[in-house]
């Protein structure tokens, strides 16, 4: 069974950064895409990025390009976030998703796992 734990959210300030991490496991996850999402109080799911497990091309939301980066590592199956330059409105609750297939699909119900979700606050 598929399990992505995310860690590392926390409070940093505005302007700060923050890197969170999804250890995947449970699945062989070479031909999937790791994707991360935000979901902010009363907003719908917001799709930032993804990464294919396999040959690592990632593919960014515009609301993010250039201010996160994913990365991942195969041997330690786990997915990184990296945020820089962090605002206010990026507070939310930040997912890792799993899906079979390429980085570039961006809405939520194109992926089949899901974490549990860690929360992100930044203060101005």
């Amino acid at each position: 069974q598929v399990q992505l734990v995310e860690s590392g959210g926390g409070l940093v300030q505005a302007g700060g950064s923050l890197t969170l991490s999804c250890a995947a496991s449970g699945h062989t996850f070479v031909g999937f895409a790791m994707g991360w999402f935000r979901q902010a109080p009363g907003k719908e799911r917001e799709f930032l990025g993804a990464i294919s497990w396999t040959i690592s091309s990632t593919f960014y939301a515009d609301s993010v390009k250039g201010r996160f980066t994913i990365s991942r590592d195969n041997a330690k199956n786990t997915v990184w976030l990296q945020m820089n330059s962090l605002k206010p409105e990026d507070t939310a609750v930040y997912y890792c998703a799993a899906r079979g297939g390429g980085p570039t699909y961006t809405q939520p119900g194109d992926y089949e796992y899901w974490g549990q979700g860690t929360q992100v606050t930044v203060s101005s």
